[in-house]
């Protein structure tokens, strides 16, 4: 599951727990060795494959038609800039406390219903100071404990893939942050072997869309704009 995280808002805060040391050590210091390396972008590509290569036929629609649910080796997060001193320092935040559902039509190449859902409190960084600020102020998840992506618009595709076939496509549907909903598009990379589904993609927002102010200190500052990113598997539900 343009405007979430990604959910991703209150990355920027790290400046409240790092800004000092910052300040002495300088920003290629603090970019280099303070703050931990970004997580990777969401792929479908890498050590946690979970299908083989892809085959020379195509699947079966009926094998993908009906609701797919999504599994416990999802992820959901955002993914910001800070800036110190001009420059830029990637955050990134996780979390696996993710669920939701696809609803494939019969013909097994329309996407009809898909509603996916974070819990906003889990989402952690490197700095408990960064979480605290993102979870209590930033998007408020004592009032709103989830963000949540509700598609829209039905996608269809114009033939059913291999199995194990990469598929990418643009998801429009509604993003609800901090209790405010904004329409978007998703950009999302799709495959299955018609028993799993992997499916990687962001959303790029912007903060002020959902009532969130980056902060800004000065001397370190967060971009007014970022991306919700998502990393997920389904399998066909019971």
């Amino acid at each position: 599951m343009k405007k979430s995280q990604k959910i991703l808002i209150g990355a920027g805060a790290s400046v409240l727990a790092l800004a000092a040391v910052a300040a002495i050590a300088g920003p290629l210091v603090y970019r280099e060795f303070l703050v931990p390396p970004a997580a990777d972008a969401p792929s479908l590509s890498g050590s946690e494959q979970i299908m083989g290569e892809p085959s020379s036929g195509p699947l079966d629609p009926a094998t993908l038609a009906g609701e797919w649910q999504v599994g416990a080796d999802s992820e959901a997060g955002y993914r910001v800039n800070e800036v110190l001193n001009g420059t830029d320092v990637t955050v990134t935040g996780r979390t696996p406390e993710v669920t939701g559902t696809f609803q494939i039509g019969a013909d097994g190449l329309t996407l009809e219903e898909a509603t996916l859902s974070v819990d906003v409190a889990s989402i952690s960084t490197d700095s408990a100071q960064r979480d605290s600020y993102f979870r209590d102020q930033a998007l408020r998840a004592s009032e709103f404990p989830d963000a949540t992506f509700v598609l829209t618009e039905p996608v269809t595709l114009k033939s059913a893939p291999g199995s194990g076939e990469t598929v990418r496509a643009t998801a429009t549907g509604d993003l609800t942050i901090a209790g405010e909903t904004r329409s978007t598009t998703a950009d999302v990379e799709v495959r299955s072997d018609g028993t799993t589904a992997e499916i990687a993609g962001s959303i790029p927002i912007t903060f002020a869309d959902f009532g969130v102010t980056a902060p800004n200190l000065g001397f370190v500052s967060v971009e007014p704009d970022g991306f919700v990113e998502f990393q997920l598997t389904a399998s066909p539900g019971t």
